[in-house]
């Protein structure tokens, strides 16, 4: 069963989880680059571009690397019982309870403290005040 947290707890847990998603956000930003440079430079070697290969293969390599440090950011996260839901936001969901079921305490990356709330089946966009 998944971790449910309060909201203290999970504000208690943002001071730890936020550089991570900093993190995270930056990385995406990073690879979405990469990912688009190795677009521009198919296209290039499909027309006749010799000696590209070597270009290639550096930009796979850092996709791969940046690959790599977002799973592990996410897995060192999601360790904490925190669902990681957008990269972009830096939005998180802990499961909560509120008047007897199961929710979602929902934040995001420049939020003071958890502030809202969503049900299971629904998203960021659902999202409402706690207080």
């Amino acid at each position: 069963m998944p971790r449910r947290f309060s909201r203290e707890e999970a504000d208690a847990l943002l001071p730890e989880i936020a550089p991570h998603l900093t993190q995270l956000r930056d990385l995406k930003h990073q690879n979405d680059e990469t990912r688009s440079a190795v677009d521009d430079l198919q296209s290039t070697l499909k027309g006749n571009g010799h000696g590209l290969d070597v270009d290639m293969a550096r930009l796979s390599r850092a996709l791969q690397s940046t690959g790599a440090a977002i799973n592990g950011l996410i897995e060192r996260v999601t360790s904490l019982g925190v669902e990681v839901k957008d990269l972009e936001l830096g939005l998180v969901d802990f499961r909560g309870e509120r008047d007897g079921r199961e929710i979602y305490l929902c934040w995001k990356l420049g939020e003071e403290r958890v502030a809202f709330w969503h049900e299971l089946n629904a998203g960021y966009a659902s999202r409402q005040p706690l207080d």
